[in-house]
């Protein structure tokens, strides 16, 4: 029997921990630098998609930002993150969810996901994921996505992923968004391995013009 997308990621969240998993960063820095460039006030909703075991949430509450969400297609992955925040989990929307079957309620000024989008190999699926990137975000929000660059993995945690260069992440999410920078970035696993991300940058169009 194939497994589904959500079996696969409760198994991974439930034998392994968190510092075993080769997307593990202690400081997600790229993230923080990326969100302090917009200087935006502290009440404007954030949303990180994918978040997995990831600390861009902790970071998130300790400079005092009111409205975040995180969504992860791991009902475990969150509960072992709300564990770990104890009480400042109160302060946080918890969403189990496969990104692409996701509806929002509200719309978003920041979305943030590192290292989803390259699951995402069938053409329906990206189709998907930029259909509810469009309608969850707010006009002139912004959208920032890490995922495996042309010099990346092939495969990861067990499965194939799809890479991408700048000029074929602005291709995908070009009827909504425009690409305003990228950077690549090598990420060090906790095994010392090299892992080619880039990170693209995109404003969501305003409609009304």
């Amino acid at each position: 029997m194939e497994i589904t997308r959500k079996q696969h990621w409760e198994t991974i969240y439930e034998t392994k921990k968190f510092e075993e998993v080769s997307w593990y960063q202690p400081v997600p820095e790229v993230s923080l630098t990326i969100l302090s460039e917009f200087g935006f006030t502290n009440d404007k909703a954030i949303i990180d998609i994918g978040c997995g075991g990831s600390h861009f949430v902790d970071f998130l509450l300790k400079q005092n930002y009111t409205d975040i969400s995180v969504l992860d297609i791991s009902e475990k992955a969150l509960q072992r993150v709300q564990n770990r925040l104890e009480s400042k989990a109160k302060n946080v929307n918890w969403i189990a969810s496969d990104i692409t079957e996701f509806k929002s309620s509200k719309k978003y000024y920041f979305w943030h996901d590192r290292a989803v989008f390259h699951f995402l190999t069938e053409s329906n699926d990206v189709k998907k994921y930029a259909e509810v990137a469009a309608d969850s975000i707010s006009e002139k929000g912004i959208m920032v996505i890490g995922t495996f660059s042309k010099n990346g993995p092939l495969k990861c945690s067990g499965i194939e992923i799809k890479q991408y260069n700048e000029k074929e992440m602005s291709a995908v999410f070009e009827r909504d968004f425009e690409l305003v920078n990228f950077r690549e970035i090598i990420h060090i696993t906790p095994l010392q391995s090299e892992q080619h991300f880039i990170f693209c940058v995109f404003h969501k169009n305003d409609t009304k013009n």
